[in-house]
């Protein structure tokens, strides 16, 4: 495994005062709080409130437990319970406010800790626990129980971790282990059993944070105060649900900030999981597309499972930057090679083809017919040898690799040890990284055991998959974090004159008409076509005079959405009889159908473009987001977007772009124009601070089909529909 001679930490901003007032457009905060938690993992006062030293009593483990982790820590320990005089030989108290001295820490081994959490609270005591359980996570009942507990928390200026938490944080920690280290945040205990246990493999571990239901700390308080521990090279985390979006993407503002790097589990993708994930903790888990934008924005790496989240933390907590971007496989067998090769190529790693210079080299102690392009298949033989530590030099010594990876299938004695040992001796001269992939099921070899395990600096694996996803995360983070630049530094700070202009036309709790909508747009400075609203026919006939025809006629009004379906847009119309008889048809429709309307719409015919379409909807964890995808009538089928949550920058505008299956539209195909992407991408930095700025009052916008017209040209928002709150 990785050990301590690998580093990748650099100094950081430091914490942002409690009660910092910098707020964006919308009145949300542009830092965060990072919690002085440094007197909750290792306080000098400790008081456990229901202690217990009776046989065979739940709380009688528990106390004896955190007897153990107070002499660890040094902490003094005083117990708490009416009924006792002592507990384990320690005076025991009748009440927190008969304790000699302030507490730092308070344990609430009782069923109900609202009244013991304000006690807790006139004595001043800085933090709590509270293990109870029948919250937030059992139900309507529960949820409002937990919401008095956070209000009284919230109240006091204590802090509290839980309810529904566990023991975790008071684990006992190998001291003996040196190097970066990795911090654990669980929201179920037992979810980080197995990194836990990366103690017993070498692996360091420095803190483990177990939410539980997160009344009052979260997930984004100790990923805020992980960032700043010098000794933290990775924050792994099982996380079943976040409590409040804008925290969550400010903690890992700060982390991206301080180049440390978080890696989630986050439950909820499925339908299934997001209902378990609400029955155990009583969460939003949001939508998840929504989770995955705001995670890729700020750099978290997703995995899907335990067996990932160990790995890819381990080797991002202890491997140097890498120094090129090109991956090689190389193995004893050629079909070893050529399988693994595949795998990485197609997860998006880079397999490059080793020069000529290389392969002539390589071919000294490799027999000339195998091939040594990349993947290297040396044959078997020459590892069993002096050449096989040659082999690995030579491919170490080339600046286009950076990642050498080594899968070893199984155990084949003696070919795999020398190979293992030759691995991890040469891995102690480079800055690269060595990985090894050591495929027998049994992981008792010594090879495995006492070589790979052994050494300090080779990162091993015990799968493909894993190998691949984790040395994919490693190389994207570090280019992440060379290129991060917080949004929140250039996000907007006061309110432009647009908003005014938008918000006089909002109607509380209406949708406003086409006509309405547009004129919101162009309060922003978005470009819409010639158009006039006008309330009977000769009015169209000299409306599409002034507008130029070809004309398009729209019905107009609040409430008013899918028109095309209900036959309420006609196109193309090239003279005043044709505008006549659309009029007439149009307000017949409408009368027939009950729609109410504000007018007609005559508006310029614009053809020649790109249909896309940008939106902004509210979602329930981080407010609002902003969509942009492939536009017109089959948006909904198609389902070609990106979602971004502000702030972004316009160089995030610009991958949207780039994740969308259809992105080649807007490069020009089948002789047709390359469209006008920057005006593409300035209407979706407009749209962006109009959430901001407009805030929950915007409950959706949907300008489609934007028209992204040849390059050079802009964009035109053919069709909007905005609904206020």
């Amino acid at each position: 495994m990785l050990g301590s001679t690998y580093s990748t930490r650099s100094p950081g901003p430091g914490p942002v005062a409690r009660g910092a007032s910098d707020t964006d457009v919308g009145g949300r905060p542009l830092h965060n709080t990072v919690p002085d938690l440094d007197r909750f993992f290792r306080p000098e006062t400790v008081a456990v409130v229901g202690a217990s030293d009776t046989e065979g009593r739940p709380n009688t483990g528990i106390t004896r437990q955190l007897i153990a982790w107070s002499q660890r820590v040094g902490a003094r320990l005083f117990p708490v319970n009416p009924g006792r005089e002592t507990v384990f030989d320690l005076p025991c108290y009748a009440s927190v406010t008969d304790l000699p001295e302030t507490v730092d820490l308070a344990v609430l081994l009782v069923g109900d800790p609202l009244p013991v959490i304000e006690q807790l609270a006139e004595a001043k005591v800085r933090f709590a626990v509270a293990f109870a359980s029948g919250f937030a996570e059992t139900g309507e009942e529960g949820a409002a129980a937990q919401t008095r507990l956070a209000e009284v928390v919230a109240a006091s200026g204590m802090r509290l971790l839980g309810p529904n938490t566990n023991l975790n944080a008071f684990e006992k920690f190998r001291d003996d282990l040196t190097g970066p280290a990795i911090a654990l945040i669980t929201q179920s205990g037992h979810q980080g059993r197995p990194l836990y246990t990366l103690q017993e493999l070498g692996i360091r571990i420095s803190h483990w944070a177990p939410t539980g239901n997160e009344a009052d700390l979260e997930t984004a308080d100790f990923i805020s105060y992980f960032a700043e521990q010098p000794e933290v090279g990775a924050i792994a985390a099982y996380v079943e649900g976040l409590r409040d979006g804008r925290s969550f993407t400010l903690a890992a503002d700060r982390a991206a900030r301080n180049k440390v790097p978080v890696v989630m589990v986050k439950v909820g993708r499925t339908e299934t999981g997001a209902r378990m994930a609400a029955s155990h903790t009583g969460k939003l888990t949001g939508s998840d597309a929504v989770v995955d934008a705001a995670f890729k924005q700020f750099g978290v790496i997703r995995v899907d499972g335990l067996d990932q989240l160990q790995d890819t933390a381990t080797l991002l907590a202890r491997a140097k930057p890498p120094t090129a971007d090109g991956v090689v496989v190389y193995s004893i067998s050629g079909g070893t090679g050529a399988h693994f090769s595949d795998l990485a190529t197609a997860a998006g790693l880079d397999i490059p083809r080793l020069s000529d210079a290389k392969q002539t080299e390589l071919h000294q102690w490799i027999p000339d017919y195998l091939n040594v392009a990349n993947p290297i298949d040396n044959g078997g033989h020459p590892v069993g040898d002096w050449r096989g530590r040659k082999i690995i030099d030579a491919i170490l010594a080339d600046p286009s690799v950076g990642v050498l990876i080594c899968p070893i299938t199984g155990p084949f004695p003696p070919m795999s040890d020398k190979l293992a040992q030759d691995l991890a001796d040469a891995a102690e001269s480079t800055d690269k990284l060595v990985c090894v992939v050591w495929g027998s099921p049994l992981g008792t070899e010594d090879a495995y055991r006492t070589t790979l395990l052994g050494s300090s600096r080779l990162a091993t694996f015990r799968t493909f998959g894993n190998c691949i996803s984790a040395v994919k995360s490693y190389l994207e983070h570090h280019h992440f974090a060379a290129a991060y630049r917080s949004p929140f530094d250039d996000a907007p700070r006061t309110r432009s004159s647009s908003a005014r202009k938008a918000q006089a036309l909002m109607r509380a709790g209406h949708q406003l008409s086409e006509h309405a909508a547009k004129q919101m747009l162009r309060a922003y400075g978005i470009r819409v076509p010639r158009e006039q609203l006008v309330t009977s026919a000769a009015g169209s006939v000299r409306a599409a005079g002034l507008v130029g025809y070809p004309v398009v006629m729209k019905a107009s009004g609040a409430q008013l959405g899918h028109k095309t379906e209900l036959g309420l847009v006609k196109i193309g119309l090239t003279s005043a009889s044709q505008v006549r008889d659309a009029y007439r048809d149009l307000t017949d429709i409408a009368r027939y159908e009950g729609v109410e309307l504000d007018g007609i719409l005559v508006c310029q015919m614009v053809e020649r473009g790109v249909e896309m379409v940008v939106g902004v909807t509210q979602d329930p964890l981080f407010g609002p987001t902003v969509t942009v995808g492939l536009g017109g009538v089959l948006v909904e089928i198609l389902a070609d977007a990106a979602v971004r949550v502000p702030p972004f920058g316009e160089d995030m505008a610009r991958d949207m772009l780039g994740e969308l299956r259809g992105h080649r539209l807007l490069e020009g195909v089948r002789g047709a124009p390359p469209a006008d992407v920057d005006a593409l991408v300035d209407v979706v930095m407009r749209v962006q601070r109009m959430a901001m700025e407009l805030g929950g009052d915007l409950s959706e916008l949907d300008i489609n089909p934007l028209m992204v017209l040849p390059r050079g040209q802009g964009a035109v928002a053919l069709d909007a529909l905005a609904v206020c709150r």
